[in-house]
């Protein structure tokens, strides 16, 4: 049986499709990501890394193509089990990290696992386990407003873990960082991943975060290479 969490065969996704200004964005994309795997993608501005990551992420459905998440066909899932999906098996990290700022930082990671059903008890144990592990359990009590720029990201990228997901998709998550802090962010991400052995696509413009992943793929002409 495959290993692969993530599998993207032949997805294609137009915009405005059979209009004059209809942009074709992803033109048969193949992709898989394995479990234990942390791949970079690296695409220029405009080549549609977000639209893959989207679409990958069950935000977005794609015209064509199939998409396996964890041995799941959901490229035609209907919302119920995409919703589900999303919030078992997906995590997410942006450039910017989003958190809710009348919540502090435990609160922030306790939030998503009480929507899946977790008891506010286990939650917070898992919340503070996860916030040690990036290095700021010390933060706790402190809502984003009094937390650094790389605190806020590793308190985003806990949040994103809060569940356990199978797979983590990452759109530029240090790109609002400067060089030492991204570094420094990265490497707490990287430890936490390879420690639960999820799977993760990362796309960044950072050459050197890239070449400290698995696997460098590239996204130009609608399709990875």
């Amino acid at each position: 049986m495959s290993d692969a969490v993530l599998e993207l065969a032949g997805i294609t996704k137009t915009y405005n499709a059979g209009r004059p200004n209809e942009v074709a964005v992803l033109k048969g994309v193949d992709l898989s990501v394995a479990r234990g795997e942390v791949v970079a993608l690296v695409a220029p501005s405009g080549a549609g890394k977000s639209t893959l990551l989207h679409v990958a992420g069950l935000l977005d459905v794609p015209d064509a193509g199939s998409l396996r998440l964890a041995g799941r066909d959901m490229a035609r899932a209907g919302d119920r089990a995409r919703t589900a999906a999303r919030r078992q098996d997906l995590g997410f990290v942006y450039q910017f990290h989003h958190l809710l700022p009348e919540f502090t930082a435990l609160e922030n990671v306790v939030i998503p696992q009480l929507a899946n059903g977790a008891g506010r008890k286990a939650a917070e144990a898992r919340a503070l386990h996860l916030l040690g592990q990036v290095g700021v359990a010390d933060r706790a009590g402190h809502r984003p407003s009094e937390l650094s720029g790389g605190q806020q990201q590793r308190v985003a990228f806990c949040r994103a873990l809060a569940n356990g997901p199978k797979l983590l998709l990452a759109d530029e998550p240090t790109g609002n960082l400067d060089l030492e802090t991204a570094a420094q962010v990265f490497a707490a991400l990287m430890e936490v991943v390879r420690a639960t052995g999820m799977a993760a696509l990362i796309a960044t413009h950072n050459l050197d975060l890239a070449a400290r992943m698995d696997r460098i793929v590239h996204l130009a002409a609608g399709r990875v290479r």
